[in-house]
């Protein structure tokens, strides 16, 4: 375990009345689970620990998450389960009731948005304007998409991303992700999106709200710097880091300085972070 030193962390941070958790790095790796993170997860729940799950990734529904977690032996509640498509459903259903939306995103936005009240518009229909234009990965994007998004963005539609991640990592590379369609969609337009995943705050005001705690009572586990860390920041909640996906023991420190952001501690895997939480009295 580190920190800007253990000790401090022990000493600044609280106990936390709720984990949120990032997923793709944090407790697995694609299709692998991290060592110890199915562990981790079930003494942490059967200590009376809440956790949470939040991730920007928008194509999969909290069932689908769920069931992909359960398949590593990671056994998440799906009513724990934030993702970007269901917060930007909570902040669309809030800000636009019962709108018109035009999408580009897969089963896992638009289930979200029809279960909002949303009315989905297609290339079909050409004589209705949609009232927000709301963008996710999709990853059988055709030009017509990208053509009828912009007509309505330039018709006077709200643009709602759910995430501004430009790469979508796979297994042994990347592909281009949902941020890199919205940076299309910004270059011909010139509107800037409204952004829901994180680094965002909204899908960490979601995730606060049904966890039903304070901010500064629930850390916020990831391994990403630029995402999961701004976003505790952003939010107000302590940043744990752990160095099981993006950041190594060797760079942490340079991603962090570059991110803008420093942990409240930095733990090499599952078995550190539950030593850091049981040291906290």
């Amino acid at each position: 375990m580190k920190a800007t030193s253990s000790k401090q962390a022990t000493v600044s941070l609280r106990k936390p009345e709720a984990l949120l958790f990032d997923l793709d790095g944090t407790l697995y790796r694609g299709n692998e689970p991290i060592p110890g993170a199915g562990a981790m997860i079930k003494g942490l729940v059967s200590k009376g620990v809440p956790c949470y799950y939040v991730t920007n990734n928008s194509t999969r529904t909290p069932a689908e998450v769920a069931e992909h977690l359960h398949a590593m032996d990671i056994q998440a509640d799906e009513r724990a389960i934030v993702t970007s498509a269901t917060a930007a459903a909570y902040y669309i259903r809030s800000k636009f009731p019962g709108a018109n939306a035009y999408v580009i995103g897969e089963r896992g936005l638009r289930v979200a948005l029809r279960e909002a009240g949303m009315h989905l518009i297609d290339e079909d229909s050409k004589d209705v304007q949609a009232q927000l234009v709301v963008q996710g990965l999709d990853r059988q994007l055709t030009y017509d998409q990208l053509a009828t998004a912009t007509t309505h963005l330039l018709n006077g539609a709200a643009f709602v991303q759910t995430n501004p991640d430009r790469l979508l990592p796979v297994d042994g590379g990347f592909l281009p992700g949902a941020g890199s369609i919205g940076a299309a969609l910004q270059a011909a337009t010139g509107i800037e999106p409204i952004l829901i995943g994180k680094p965002s705050s909204v899908i960490m005001d979601y995730s606060l709200k049904l966890a039903g705690t304070d901010p500064d009572k629930a850390w916020v586990i990831g391994d990403n710097p630029y995402t999961d860390l701004a976003a505790a920041r952003n939010a107000g909640c302590p940043a744990i880091l752990v160095l099981t996906g993006l950041c190594t023991e060797q760079n942490w420190q340079e991603h962090c300085e570059a991110a803008g952001v420093t942990p409240d501690a930095v733990c090499e895997g599952p078995a550190e972070l539950v030593q850091l939480i049981n040291g906290i009295k």
